[in-house]
């Protein structure tokens, strides 16, 4: 017999809790009762500043109005992200959002492109997306007649309670406490309810595991299990800090390779999230936070902070009546601001195959499923930044170029290769767009392009990609400088900018 759902319980807050509250109560708040239990006592990550653009599809699904959402989260905005000394140190390449050149049925825009470059007509691939063309000239704009793909840069904790003001306003109750024990049903193993260390009891029928990495249900409780990917991203912890703006913020997000590691770089209206990703078997956190503040710009705002990781997934995203989100649900390390991402998509199965009648084994493998399948694509997309490199100048670089990588990875890179084409399977994220031009940016070249292309006679051909850039161009041209945008759009008072600690 299934148990319909009635009382829904999010254990845990911060941007994963709260975003699982803000859609649930928006969408199906009107037949539930929603409590989400966070402690004041317990933080929250808290770094995850960057997007990518399936972010405003959960913006619309929440009616949430733009230039609202941004001053409340002191946000800006991002066309893609600067990959530095990634395919070599002092080489550096956009992976831009939206769509570069014009495509034939055929065969991809890359063909046209490396035909033109083996002739000569043609120097970057980017020049051809007006995405990448306006993160170089650091102009945007939100306008009627141009589209532009872009997602944002905000804080993340102001992000948690603007989503949390609007799960409040559709019927979710916070409750304030820390859980002390994960009750179960003695004959089925269901999670019943939560106690918390005052003694109060949340009882629930359904229940969404937002408790960061320790994973306190899905895992302590259920034990889902996790499939550690660490010899694949070896990269195991992060120092972040935050640091005052020294000049306009550009709309894009950077990542800058180091000796181990790799460094981001947010521009927010008030402030820069900067922070480090490297593997403790080649730096210790002693070495890689001092190069992180030896390559930052601006006084600090904040000391830094180590946070330790795991990359990898659960088994099982969705065991009995629990789903984790977030980092409990696995950690993708943040090279492709993919964790936001991540999140929403599990909320957005969630209420696609809501349990409003009980919890059925069909919907919780089909569940399992996609999240496996969307985890492994990110996965190998994440892991081809690392392995596809001519760097060879450290130990950390050699280990990376020289490692095994998944099967399905293998193949994606052994096809551009020979071939430059790129298939891409119509439930991923990243689109063929994206592997273009991370393989392109990283240094692997195809062997030949497809034969449709000699179609053209070179006069053609150049006319074709002289058109298309030209076009770009008069696109971009028209455009504002981003910070003019901002402060046309969704600027923050001055007297809302926080001020350094030596201020």
């Amino acid at each position: 017999m299934h148990q319909p759902v009635k009382k829904v319980v999010i254990a845990g807050g911060g941007t994963a809790g709260w975003m699982a509250a803000a859609a649930v109560g928006k969408v199906l708040g009107k037949t539930l009762d929603i409590t989400l239990v966070e402690s004041d006592e317990i933080g929250t990550v808290g770094v995850g500043e960057a997007t990518i653009p399936t972010i405003l599809t959960l913006h619309e699904v929440l009616k949430i109005k733009e230039q609202d959402f941004l001053t409340a989260v002191q946000g800006t905005f991002k066309l893609g992200i600067s990959f530095e000394n990634w395919r070599d140190v002092g080489e550096d390449y956009i992976h831009s959002f939206g769509f570069t050149g014009k495509d034939h049925w055929a065969a991809g825009f890359q063909h046209f492109w490396l035909k033109g470059q083996q002739l000569g007509m043609v120097k970057e691939y980017g020049e051809y997306c007006a995405e990448w063309l306006a993160a170089k000239q650091n102009r945007f704009a939100v306008l009627p007649n141009l589209t532009l793909n872009y997602a944002y840069h905000f804080d993340s904790s102001l992000y948690a309670k603007f989503l949390r003001g609007i799960a409040e306003e559709n019927g979710v109750v916070r409750r304030e406490g820390k859980i002390a024990e994960v009750r179960q049903n003695p004959f089925n193993g269901y999670i019943s309810e939560l106690q918390l260390s005052d003694g109060a009891v949340i009882e629930g029928d359904f229940f969404i595991d937002c408790t960061g990495f320790r994973g306190l249900l899905i895992e302590q409780a259920l034990s889902a299990g996790y499939d550690d990917w660490t010899h694949w991203l070896p990269s195991d912890r992060a120092v972040a800090v935050q640091t005052e703006s020294v000049g306009p913020p550009i709309p894009y997000t950077r990542a800058i390779a180091h000796e181990s590691g790799w460094q981001w770089r947010i521009p927010l209206q008030h402030r820069v999230g900067n922070g480090l990703v490297f593997s403790s078997k080649f730096w210790s956190e002693d070495e890689a936070t001092e190069k992180l503040l030896s390559n930052v710009q601006g006084a600090q705002i904040t000391d830094p902070r180590v946070i330790r990781f795991q990359t990898g997934t659960r088994r099982a995203h969705w065991k009995k009546n629990c789903v984790a989100m977030g980092l409990s649900s696995g950690f993708m390390e943040p090279l492709e601001s993919t964790s936001i991402h991540l999140i929403q998509r599990s909320v957005i199965r969630l209420l696609q195959m809501f349990p409003h009648d009980g919890v059925r084994t069909p919907d919780v493998n089909e569940f399992n499923q996609q999240m496996q399948f969307e985890m492994d694509n990110i996965r190998d997309f994440i892991i081809l930044h690392y392995h596809v490199t001519n760097r060879r100048d450290t130990p950390f670089w050699r280990h990376c170029a020289s490692m095994e990588i998944p099967d399905s990875l293998k193949h994606r890179i052994e096809l551009f290769k020979q071939s430059g084409r790129v298939f891409k399977v119509p439930t991923e994220l990243f689109g063929e767009n994206s592997w273009v031009q991370v393989m392109l940016g990283q240094g692997l070249v195809p062997e030949q392009y497809h034969p449709i292309v000699d179609m053209m006679s070179q006069e053609e051909l150049k006319s074709f990609l002289e058109g298309i850039k030209g076009s770009v161009g008069n696109m971009v041209a028209q455009l504002p400088e981003h910070q003019q945008f901002i402060n046309h759009y969704c600027s923050i008072p001055t007297s809302a900018v926080p001020q350094s600690r030596s201020a």
